[in-house]
């Protein structure tokens, strides 16, 4: 009999995200284990440079790199030829300059708030300018510092998140001394549905960015992230920004992976029992046993990242293992009636996400993407990075 007959799961569980741990306290101590492949993040990387043909291929590293360790990834990154890096803060910038040496160029993509152009400078960042104001706060740091600095100006081509508007690109064009002091390092934009190739924004935006591009001094241009690479093959400008790919996402939702996955998350089980007929299961008995039936008590939850709205499993041995019941903060209750008894004991670790549950499938059955699982990783686990 299937598990859906044996239970009554009032609240369907759920699922996303997951923890993590840098090893200081080791495998025994750790209630889960998060193993990183930066042997795949590398492979991805050469993956898309070849898309890319001749274009220059950045990384983005923001966000601790998804989730997953800048400390880690972006030496291994830069080790496989990666010579420009993406973040979104400043303090990420600064960070990461720490990480990676002098050469490297790091790029700060939501610019700079008021008076932290000083810190910028410093740590040899290049901003990316989104606004009028963030370019002649620049200019004026510029100035008082009698020397030439970098820059990045981002027009906005369709998105309205972040970038100059058009009006905007259209005035700074206009002051000759717009850029008095001022290395414009990149001219660049965002496509707001490159994931979804055959929507004509796609196209528009493409058009968009070029004719803001045009009016600016002349730089190399940037437009393509992760699933930009692989919209119209052979039209990409000169450097290309991915992120979710790098980290094994699908950067063609809807259709086959052609990225290696990076991640393995495996929770360790806590405790075994076996319930009779009637018994209710976990917080509000949510789920109710209507046979007999085993349970392992996994230790896992939402204080990892892991979300209590998405129905999922855990592997074992190939077997499917039904949660049942409410995710709680720090533990989820499996079926394990398909398994052998004795299977299971405390310690044993079962998969999460891995050759049998990917990123992206975790993320359909939270109602997300898996940019938000991989960003929601706590820091319980224990990590494990593999590099070959």
């Amino acid at each position: 009999m299937s598990s859906n007959a044996r239970i009554q799961n009032g609240d369907r569980t759920d699922l996303q995200a997951c923890a993590a741990e840098d090893g200081s306290t080791g495998l025994a101590a750790a209630g889960a284990v998060l193993t990183i492949d930066l042997g795949a993040i590398r492979a991805n990387y050469r993956l898309l440079c070849e898309r890319l043909g001749g274009g220059r291929c950045a990384a983005v590293v923001k966000a601790d790199a998804y989730g997953l360790g800048a400390e880690k990834v972006a030496p291994a990154l830069a080790r496989e030829g990666c010579d420009t890096f993406f973040v979104a803060h400043l303090g990420e910038g600064i960070a990461l300059r720490k990480i990676l040496g002098a050469l490297p160029e790091i790029f700060v993509l939501n610019g700079l708030p008021p008076g932290s152009e000083e810190f910028c400078a410093a740590a040899g960042l290049v901003p990316v300018l989104n606004s009028e104001a963030q370019l002649a706060a620049w200019r004026e740091h510029a100035s008082r510092a009698g020397k030439t600095l970098p820059a990045a100006v981002q027009v906005d081509s369709g998105m309205a998140r972040l970038g100059m508007p058009p009006e905007e690109v259209d005035r700074v064009a206009a002051d000759p001394h717009a850029f008095d002091g001022i290395e414009l390092k990149l001219v660049m934009s965002h496509f707001a549905r490159a994931d979804e190739p055959h929507e004509a924004s796609n196209a528009e935006q493409r058009s968009a960015f070029e004719a803001l591009a045009q009016k600016l001094p002349p730089a190399p241009r940037a437009l393509d992230n992760s699933p930009g690479i692989f919209l119209d093959a052979g039209r990409h400008f000169d450097l290309a920004r991915p992120g979710c790919a790098l980290y094994g996402i699908n950067p063609q939702p809807g259709g086959r992976n052609p990225m290696r996955p990076v991640v393995k998350l495996e929770a360790k089980v806590i405790q075994t029992r076996e319930v009779p007929a009637g018994t209710g299961i976990g917080y509000g008995h949510a789920a109710k046993a209507l046979e007999p039936m085993r349970l392992a008590t996994i230790s896992l939850g939402y204080a990892d990242g892991w979300h209590r709205r998405a129905t999922s499993f855990a592997f074992f041995a190939g077997k499917r293992l039904p949660f049942v019941g409410r995710v709680s903060m720090d533990s989820i209750i499996l079926d394990i009636s398909a398994l052998p008894p004795g299977s299971l004991a405390p310690g044993t670790l079962v998969e999460l996400i891995g050759p049998h549950q990917s990123v992206d499938e975790v993320a359909t059955q939270a109602g997300t993407i898996g940019y938000e699982v991989l960003t929601g990783f706590g820091h319980r686990f224990h990590r494990v990075y593999l590099d070959k």
